[in-house]
Parts: structure tokens; sequence; C-alpha cells
């Protein structure tokens, strides 16, 4: 199994030295459009090649994602959270109990007394 995940890693690297290789053009990247660029006399442009562009795309998209479902499990992860506390109450209110019930009695006795 470890192979087949090396070499499913090793053709996904190949093909992206591939995409890089066939994008390697620089492209001008504009960061405001051309109107309100003029209105605030300020026109940032960035020259990157092309791959680096997709590359950066998937890369925001992925974070955006990852992101984005971090928030929407939010209340699967508080859930957990107030079932484990309610899980650790209920074993400490069991522990004591327990000992209550064996309280002033011989060790021995307790012992075979949870075991039956």
């Amino acid at each position: 199994m470890r192979y087949i995940r090396y070499a499913c890693i090793a053709i996904f690297a190949v093909a992206l030295i591939a995409v890089a290789l066939a994008n390697r053009g620089m492209v001008t990247l504009k960061l405001l459009p051309t109107e309100i660029a003029g209105l605030f006399a300020v026109a940032p442009t960035v020259e990157l090649p092309l791959f680096v562009v997709i590359f950066g795309g998937i890369v925001a998209g992925l974070l955006v994602g990852f992101v984005w479902e971090w928030m929407r499990e939010h209340a699967v992860r508080a859930e957990n959270s107030r079932n484990a506390r309610e899980v650790r109450r209920l074993d400490r209110e069991v522990k004591r109990l327990k000992s209550e019930k064996h309280e002033g009695k011989d060790e021995v006795l307790a012992l075979l007394d949870e075991a039956s």
C-alpha cells in the first residue's frame, strides 16, 4: 500500500512539474480594476509566471475550504466537548458512589463485591 501511495505522489508531482513548465509565461496581475485604480491614483500590478498564479489559486482555494469546514464543524466540536465533560463528571460520580458503598468494608470484600 505504501508503494501505491508513493506512486500516486510521484505521478502528481510529475503532473505539477509539467503544468509549471508549460505555463512559464509572465502575466500581469492587477490588484484593482482600472477604474478604481484611476480614482485612487494607484495602479498596483504584479508580474508573475502563470504557473505561480495557477498554484496560488489552488492553495488559496484549499485554505478557504479548510477555514470554511472548520467553522462549519464548530457545533460538532462544541457538542463533543460538552459530552466529554459530562462523561468525566459521571465517571467521578460513579467512583464517589462506589467508594461510599464500600466505606468501612474490607478492601478484599469490596473487590469481590465489585466483581459480582
